[in-house]
């Protein structure tokens, strides 16, 4: 037997509100119905025709996914372009998807408390302040301090990322000086500028930069180190899926897939 899909929502929304989310984001039910039950579950990154394709074959009877399908209205709904030909695939197959993004950014126990955990950092803040809660504010990506070492050089701090977060690679621009305090904001922190800057950080930790960003960052003193948008925040897939089967012991749970990018 198993649960309904509003259950699932609900029991994932006690923990992470779609009220702390961004005013520009899209969580929640995207597509499907809340009474179907659900036996077996798909967790991704993205509900891509991927995914979805791994769900139809799996039996899922729900995606949950970090990025949403759908930012911003549609007109139409067909199989001549890429958003209609997955809404068709979810309906045809009777497949609930359902988002949870930046509420999970912000939320406690959420992206962010994650990254920071496996980085092994002290004093955590958040970047830019969202909101209160009774454990004090909340917001978008965190500034912290690693307290057992008297700096780390771009290249030591780049390698702990791929060891910590098992990538195959990231990028920097060096500003020279030994990193100790960080600023991070997992996925795409490429507007961030003037909040990480006035945090007095050594190095920034993001994804979705480019070349003028990493020259602008080393220009005021701060290192940059891009690490992807799938970089850190794959860790939505393990930890999403152990969050759903201590609650819902019954559900089978499917790991979509993490990094699509090849590397030559």
């Amino acid at each position: 037997m198993g649960y309904k899909v509003s259950e699932i929502i609900n029991r994932i929304e006690d923990s992470f509100p779609v009220s702390l989310a961004m005013e520009w984001d899209n969580p929640g039910l995207i597509c499907g119905h809340g009474d179907k039950e659900v036996e077996t579950v798909l967790i991704a990154l993205d509900a891509d025709l991927l995914n979805i394709d791994r769900a139809v074959r799996s039996g899922a009877d729900m995606i949950i996914s970090h990025h949403p399908m759908i930012f911003s209205a549609i007109k139409k709904v067909n199989d001549l372009e890429p958003v209609g030909r997955k809404l068709l695939k979810l309906i045809e197959n009777n497949i609930s998807c359902y988002a949870m993004h930046t509420n999970f950014d912000i939320g406690r126990g959420g992206m962010a408390d994650i990254v920071a955990e496996r980085l092994g950092v002290e004093n955590i803040r958040p970047i830019e302040i969202t909101g209160e809660d009774e454990g004090g504010s909340l917001g978008i990506g965190f500034a912290a301090e690693f307290s057992d070492t008297d700096g780390f050089t771009a290249r030591e701090l780049s390698a702990l990322l791929k060891e910590r977060f098992s990538l195959e690679r990231v990028w920097y621009y060096d500003s020279g000086r030994p990193i100790k305090r960080i600023a991070v904001c997992p996925g795409s922190g490429k507007g961030m500028m003037t909040e990480v800057l006035s945090l007095g950080v050594d190095a920034y930790i993001t994804g979705d930069t480019g070349h003028h960003d990493g020259l602008d960052y080393k220009d005021a003193g701060v290192t940059l180190i891009d690490a992807g948008h799938y970089g850190l925040e794959h860790v939505f897939i393990d930890e999403m899926s152990e969050f759903i089967s201590n609650k819902f012991p019954l559900l089978k749970i499917v790991k979509g897939a993490e990094d699509e990018r090849e590397f030559v």
